[in-house]
């Protein structure tokens, strides 16, 4: 099943369950990969679908970092509950030492020799972790690599 037609189904489950946060976030999602798709004049593969919805876990992220620092714990738990919802149709996150192995491997392929070659490190590396590892921490790993 694509995660296209994943996401139609569970909307349908969200709304006989009467899941009101659960549905909306899955219509957020819709939404975002439509207007994606808008913006790109073509239909998102799977992989497509899937950045888009990275890309919005990564701003609930982002988020609840910022109402923690405000004290805002009645709204950190709304973003929370979202998060996990949109971290349902992502692949299963890498850990940290699964991160680095890739890392490596990148930064051996590219001959990578410092700072400076991030960028080709990470041009290796992006297309191989996409959608299961959040971009911070994989930025983080390289520069400690690199150095």
């Amino acid at each position: 099943m694509s995660l296209r037609e994943r996401l139609t189904e569970e909307m349908k489950v969200a709304m006989k369950q009467r899941d009101d946060l659960r549905l909306s976030t899955i219509r957020l999602v819709r939404s975002a990969v439509k207007n994606r798709e808008i913006d790109q004049k073509r239909e998102l593969d799977d992989q497509g679908i899937a950045e888009v919805i990275a890309s919005l876990a990564k701003q609930r992220r982002e988020s609840i970092r910022l109402f923690l620092e405000a004290g805002r714990s009645d709204l950190v738990e709304k973003e929370e509950k979202e998060l996990a919802v949109l971290l349902d149709f992502l692949p299963q996150q890498l850990s940290r030492e699964e991160i680095v192995t890739f890392v490596l491997e990148a930064i051996a392929e590219s001959g990578a020799q410092g700072a400076r070659d991030m960028g080709k490190v990470m041009k290796v590396l992006m297309p191989r972790i996409a959608g299961r590892a959040d971009g911070k921490m994989v930025n983080d790993v390289v520069r400690e690599k690199l150095v």
